[in-house]
């Protein structure tokens, strides 16, 4: 678990981001007033953000396992015996077997 989730996860309020966006656009939605519909619009942008900030955290969560993944696999050693490129130590070895 990161940083980002553990963080994201101490917060009291452990409702989905989304369902708490789309329920503060129809409370917007629900009013005929303006200045009412005003006020609503500021819970509106701070689900928004919100929901901006949980993919933030998710995508680069997402982007650093790739990472390790693709490191791990670099620091891997390959398993195929190495080719002898000088002639006169293949020679050698040759006599010595023979």
């Amino acid at each position: 678990m990161s940083i980002g989730t553990e963080i994201l996860s101490l917060r009291r309020n452990q409702t989905s981001s989304v369902s708490l966006l789309i329920g503060a656009i129809e409370w917007q939605r629900a009013t005929n007033n303006d200045s009412i519909k005003l006020m609503r619009s500021h819970a509106v942008l701070q689900a928004v953000d919100l929901v901006l900030l949980n993919v933030a955290v998710h995508a680069q969560e997402t982007t650093d396992e790739q990472l390790t993944r693709k490191n791990r696999r670099a620091a891997v050693p390959s398993r195929r015996k190495r080719r002898i490129s000088d002639p006169h130590t293949l020679l050698r070895q040759q006599r010595l077997f023979a």
